[in-house]
């Protein structure tokens, strides 16, 4: 994209273009979708330019306190719906409703995710979800006689990536991924936003390549490049670098076949302004940030649009 160009227009353009053209299927689901396969869009992050739709509001807020809550390395949603964040509530809730036969809402479930830390503890878990990998991905460790125990402390993808970048920014090798194949089954969802790769430009700017191997364009999209920007320009505060260029990669990219109001709206609205993020503040590590150091300027989005989530 040019810098005449609003960055957004790529994204409305592959929307219609999936819903005009694409291939419908039958999809785990059940609802189906219209795909394309293999998209690539491109993200300035130069002068604090950060990707957020602007033809539908796009919660922020909400992204930045899962980003944070990755970094953490935890799996239970519990913290975040302390926050009001419920955008994992429904893959642990249906589990339950599967397992236990009782007939629970969101609210009432929540509710006891919050006041009960053993209810927590057993149904609120996700499994070994993206923040597990990238901070605590598995090690393994002899005990003697050809046997291996899973050591305490696992790989922390993220201080390596961080060390790699500062000592070695030439490298070819800047990259970590959540598709740990042995933990796949364990996870209430394999991770669809799934490998990230670094770049280190001479003059110190710092670009991203995220893969996702499946993404619902319509939904979850938005949180998707958002956060994929944030981690970059967090990444490169904590490396003396800065942003440059965030490029999205799209394995099987989707719109849901019940999202036809929400492409209709869509797809019809201009895009307009230039949102900026600002970090307020450098912490000494990246699992330091808090979220009140971080501030989205010059945000005018235009009205959220509704549509349902495929489980």
């Amino acid at each position: 994209m040019t810098d005449s160009v609003h960055y957004e227009l790529q994204y409305l353009d592959l929307m219609r273009r999936i819903w005009e053209e694409g291939d419908e299927r039958v999809d785990r689901t059940g609802v189906g979708t219209r795909s394309l396969f293999g998209q690539t869009m491109r993200f300035s992050l130069r002068d604090d330019a950060i990707p957020l739709l602007t033809t539908k509001r796009v919660y922020w807020k909400t992204a930045l306190r899962e980003m944070l809550w990755f970094l953490t390395g935890d799996t239970n949603i519990r913290p975040l719906v302390a926050q009001g964040v419920r955008i994992w509530t429904d893959w642990p809730l249906d589990r339950f409703r599967r397992e236990t036969g009782e007939v629970i809402s969101a609210e009432d479930f929540e509710a006891r995710i919050l006041g009960d830390a053993d209810f927590a503890r057993r149904w609120g878990d996700l499994g070994p979800v993206y923040g597990h990998q990238w901070v605590n991905w598995p090690r393994y460790e002899p005990v003697g006689g050809g046997l291996f125990r899973r050591a305490e402390q696992g790989y922390d993808q993220i201080s390596e990536l961080i060390e790699s970048l500062r000592s070695n920014p030439g490298s070819r090798r800047h990259i970590f991924t959540g598709w740990n194949v042995a933990d796949i089954g364990r996870m209430a969802l394999p991770p669809c936003h799934m490998t990230y790769q670094f770049h280190v430009r001479s003059d110190g700017g710092l670009s991203c390549l995220l893969f996702q191997r499946s993404c619902d364009l319509g939904l979850g999209f938005a949180f998707n490049v958002f956060e994929a920007a944030l981690l970059t320009r967090m990444i490169a505060q904590q490396c003396d670098l800065h942003a440059h260029e965030l490029v999205w990669t799209g394995g099987d990219v989707h719109l849901y076949l019940n999202h036809a109001d929400l492409v209709r709206q869509q797809v019809n609205r201009i895009p307009h302004g230039e949102p900026k993020l600002r970090i307020l503040r450098r912490p000494e590590t990246i699992f330091a940030y808090r979220f009140e150091d971080f501030l989205v300027e010059f945000y005018s989005p235009q009205a959220h649009i509704a549509a349902p989530v495929a489980v």
